[in-house]
């Protein structure tokens, strides 16, 4: 831990030699996110509600998305581009290194000017904790704890994916922004909006489902079953086969020379 954090300090340092980019950059993440939000808004500007869900319900649901995916994005960036590491040969020297491979990478790089989408998400979810109706006891706190966590999991999961997907290809694979960023912006609606065959491909393939659909149900009072508590749990287990995958990259790279 005390690595990681020199680490932390070392990447906080070196992005704020450049403040006025910084900031910049930090601006431009709040602006992009903040026209998702108005797409949501004025959606509820001329509908009452989808599917079933209200305006202060989809808000909930939309703050919590953004929340996991903002928070991965700027703990596991390493992992998103790691092509770059792969084809500069700084992979090669990861591999000589005494530390774990998966440590090196996410505290390798982390970007913090993607706070903007985290105090968005923030704000968000501020404002619909007291208006989305829900009844707020320490079993929903933990749900909604629970969902917070299981989303960055589920998230880091899919970039140790995309990366792993790099051994083989060198290059990566825009195909898996399909799953991250598509997953973030999807996830503004509770999937079930989409129909039966998306929600069952997101539980039982991808499980965005299972932190953000299933136990925002619980938290509504739309399905009452404990099992809704315990998916976001579920849906953290997906990490072994992605950590298993990654492995297996490793066990195959061939260095590029570089």
């Amino acid at each position: 831990m005390r690595l990681y954090l020199k680490f932390f300090a070392i990447n906080v340092k070196s992005q704020m030699q450049y403040k006025a980019s910084f900031f910049m950059t930090l601006l431009g993440q709040c602006v992009v996110s903040f026209s998702a939000f108005l797409g949501v808004y004025f959606m509820f500007a001329r509908f009452q509600s989808v599917g079933n869900f209200k305006y202060e319900h989809v808000l909930l649901c939309f703050s919590i998305m953004l929340t996991a995916f903002s928070i991965t994005e700027i703990f596991g960036r390493g992992f998103d581009v790691f092509p770059r590491m792969i084809g500069n040969g700084e992979f090669d020297r990861a591999l000589v290194r005494p530390r774990n491979l998966v440590f090196q990478i996410m505290a390798g790089k982390m970007e913090f000017n993607r706070l903007g989408r985290l105090i968005q998400a923030a704000i968000i979810l501020w404002y619909a904790l007291p208006r989305c109706g829900v009844v707020w006891t320490y079993d929903k706190i933990a749900v909604l704890c629970a969902m917070i966590a299981g989303g960055c999991v589920v998230f880091f999961s899919l970039f140790l994916v995309y990366a792993a997907f790099t051994f083989f290809t060198i290059e990566g694979l825009e195909f898996m922004n399909i799953l991250t960023d598509g997953g973030r912006e999807f996830g503004r609606y509770p999937f079930s909006v989409y129909g039966r065959g998306v929600l069952r491909f997101l539980t039982y393939i991808v499980p965005l489902a299972l932190f953000q659909y299933y136990p925002l149900l619980y938290l509504l009072d739309m399905d009452r079953s404990r099992l809704n508590c315990l998916t976001p749990l579920f849906g953290m287990a997906f990490i072994l086969p992605c950590m298993l995958f990654f492995l297996y990259g490793v066990s195959r790279y061939k260095s590029t020379g570089s």
